[in-house]
């Protein structure tokens, strides 16, 4: 059986004390340090931007109709086809157009036969007026019956070109050139134009060069002007990104529920193709950019200490009072007031104040004071 003596016994309790010491004091200043997330102020670029949704258009899209109703008889057009302007893209069927014409024709010639036979009539009861064969009042009738054979005669012509202007619009031409990107007929279909012109065909003039129609909430439009420089994405190139510059700022406010938003408009450059028609735009707008500035992480100015002996905390969130962040200085939090600039959503420019770059500033706590501390109480078996 061994035995200590009193010596060996105290050596082992001054050891296992200063085991205690070191692992308690060294956890607690381990954790202290530990306490804070902090980043560096740094130098960096920032760019301020706004944030929209918009849909793209061609530039110039053409709806192409009917001026007559009748049965498509024949396409000579599809989807995505390139036309030329003039170029036949349907024709109607022109059985019945072609029927109105000869009849008007017919009654043109009747017309001019009838303004003939009054005319040599007249010719006669001039030369019996001046043998006083026949009374002026006689000659003058006759004279009437001429102009109204005129006049009909008018009419019958105006009746022939417009029919032959009808069966010409039974053929359907394109107005532009460029590429069809819709088709809503089909060989057998009746068009009816009688109260408002149907859609036949729909052509964009140029696809290599789009805009973008942009809803704008009020709050975001004084900042926008004509030329401004914007940035996008589209669901199809997530990776990729797009530039426009603002062509127009439509004064027409639109408001649905209360809420009012305008209308602006991007110009795009799409050599490449590989932006479509009615693609969704994620558009952020260029409002403000610098370069190589003092820069802190947004966090940074909405940390706050849960704890503050001195009271800093209460007094740096009173209203009225200027952007303040913490710089972490000996383990604890050090207070500075600062004067920021623009800010891109995640840094904000650092304009004065006591901070330098390298300065860790704090954005936020990692674990709580308290339950730190509690970690290294000694557990009682």
């Amino acid at each position: 059986m061994h035995s200590f003596s009193p010596k060996k016994i105290t050596f082992i309790l001054m050891l296992a004390v200063a085991i205690l010491v070191y692992w308690y004091g060294g956890g607690k200043k381990e954790s202290q340090e530990n306490q804070y997330r902090t980043r560096i102020a740094e130098h960096g670029d920032i760019v301020q931007t706004i944030s929209a949704n918009g849909t793209l258009t061609p530039v110039v899209l053409v709806n192409v109709g009917t001026q007559i109703s009748g049965t498509v008889a024949k396409l000579y057009a599809d989807y995505n086809d390139h036309v030329e302007i003039g170029q036949v893209l349907a024709e109607l069927d022109p059985a019945l157009l072609r029927a109105q014409l000869q009849q008007s024709k017919a009654n043109l010639l009747s017309s001019q036969t009838a303004l003939k036979i009054t005319q040599s009539k007249l010719n006669r009861q001039r030369i019996l007026e001046e043998k006083e064969f026949v009374s002026p009042e006689a000659l003058e009738i006759v004279g009437q019956e001429v102009e109204a054979a005129r006049a009909q005669l008018a009419v019958h012509q105006a009746q022939v070109d417009r029919d032959q202007a009808n069966l010409n619009y039974s053929i359907i031409r394109s107005p532009i050139s460029g590429v069809v990107i819709a088709r809503d007929v089909d060989i057998g279909q009746t068009v009816a134009a009688n109260f408002q012109t149907p859609t036949l065909f729909k052509i964009a003039k140029d696809l290599q060069q789009m805009q973008i129609n942009i809803s704008v909430a009020e709050a975001d439009i004084g900042q926008l002007h004509i030329g401004q420089v914007i940035n996008f994405t589209v669901d199809a190139f997530q990776q990729r990104k797009f530039t426009g510059t603002v062509k127009q700022v439509r004064l027409n406010p639109t408001i649905q529920e209360n809420v009012v938003t305008y209308n602006v408009v991007a110009m795009v450059n799409n050599q490449d193709g590989a932006l479509l028609p009615g693609m969704t735009a994620n558009i952020h707008f260029v409002v403000m950019q610098k370069t190589d500035v003092l820069r802190v992480p947004n966090a940074a100015l909405r940390f706050q200490p849960k704890d503050s002996d001195s009271g800093d905390a209460e007094k740096s969130i009173a209203p009225g009072n200027s952007p303040r962040v913490f710089v972490l200085t000996g383990g604890k939090p050090a207070p500075v007031d600062v004067a920021t600039g623009i800010t891109d959503g995640n840094h904000t420019e650092i304009l004065s104040g006591e901070i330098k770059p390298g300065d860790k500033v704090i954005v936020s706590e990692a674990t709580d004071k308290k339950e730190s501390e509690s970690k290294f109480k000694l557990r009682v078996f």
